[in-house]
């Protein structure tokens, strides 16, 4: 891998992990548009470690003060983490062959678009974080856990779940990506062990760079997008890049 390449898939990464588009489907998509060489899971799951340092750079502070001071909202994490973590490790088998086919990625991409599109519709948008409870945690833990299959996208799924449960959504996107901090974590930490030390150069490093750095402004532009616009274009993108990902060998 070319360090250009290895650019180019953290920029992806970073973007895509953050904007509810599904990273996963686009890492899995990319190799085949520019006629590279599958990166493979372990390396897209390395390149996720970039995003839980922007993660951890803009929510590190607020997950600390859900530990001291909001017991019930962080245990809530913690209940919603569970979900995620039990689907990544029985479906690890299918994600590394049937799930990084394009006409299987479609599907989920056009699917979880639309309803995308429907959450921003018809969720209520009047709830706050502080006032969730730990039911809600769990619904969009389960929700989560569908994440595992590119074309889901992790942000998409939890905040389409949770402006399908009523909240605002400024405070469903800043839920999505408290939650998703330790399922980075905890694949990061599981898949490094399958990448092989060669690849442990500098193209390993300049790919969690490019992430890190995109990602961390993906966060921000999100943040500062959701207060005041919709999700429509999201919703848009993935089904016109499911429709595309059809023609695709």
């Amino acid at each position: 891998m070319t360090l250009a390449q290895a650019a180019a898939l953290g920029l992806i990464q970073g973007l895509t992990e953050i904007f509810p588009i599904s990273s996963s489907a686009h890492l899995a998509l990319a190799p085949r548009i520019f006629g590279w060489q599958d990166q493979g899971l372990a390396y897209d799951v390395a390149l996720h470690w970039g995003t839980l340092f922007a993660l951890l750079a803009c929510f590190g502070r607020d997950l600390w003060t859900l530990a001291a001071k909001e017991r019930r909202l962080f245990w809530g994490l913690a209940i919603g983490t569970v979900p995620a973590g039990l689907s990544g490790l029985f479906l690890d088998d299918y994600v590394e062959t049937v799930f990084r086919d394009p006409q299987v990625i479609a599907v989920p991409l056009i699917a979880f678009g639309i309803l995308l599109a429907a959450a921003e519709r018809w969720g209520k948008q009047e709830s706050r974080l502080e006032g969730m409870g730990l039911t809600a945690c769990l619904w969009i833990g389960l929700a989560q856990a569908l994440a595992v299959v590119p074309g889901v996208s992790r942000s998409g799924v939890t905040i389409t779940a949770a402006l399908l449960l009523g909240l605002k959504r400024p405070d469903s996107a800043k839920f999505s990506f408290l939650l998703s901090i330790p399922i980075v974590f905890g694949a990061g930490v599981l898949k490094f062990k399958d990448l092989p030390a060669a690849e442990l150069g500098p193209a390993f490093w300049v790919g969690m760079a490019a992430a890190g750095l995109s990602g961390y402004a993906a966060i921000r532009f999100l943040m500062r997008f959701v207060q005041n616009r919709t999700l429509y274009v999201f919703a848009g993108y993935r089904v016109a890049v499911g429709l595309a990902a059809l023609l695709l060998p």
